[in-house]
């Protein structure tokens, strides 16, 4: 009977590459000054996003999925879980 395993392994090195990258731009544009909007990784499995409105959310997760891209880690990695509104934010 005929079978074949699928591995796929995510270089944790370049998702903190990406997710530094995406730290660092986050910090130099305009439209973040002043903003609560961050990216966590608990170098775990988990990444955290928090964007002070849901225009900010969508571009902190537009940015870290380019810095993504661009060091090769794959997008089907991801899985996004449905977002948190805090302290009466949105």
């Amino acid at each position: 009977m005929p079978s074949f395993d699928i591995v796929m392994k995510m270089d944790r090195q370049e998702v903190d590459n990406a997710v530094n990258q995406a730290q660092k731009e986050m910090s130099q544009r305009y439209d973040f000054k002043g903003s609560k909007s961050k990216i966590d990784w608990d170098k775990d499995k988990v990444i955290t996003l928090v964007g002070d409105d849901d225009f900010r959310l969508r571009a902190v997760i537009d940015i870290l999925q380019t810095k993504m891209v661009r060091r090769g880690i794959s997008l089907k990695n991801l899985i996004y879980s449905k977002p948190e509104h805090s302290l009466g934010a949105w």
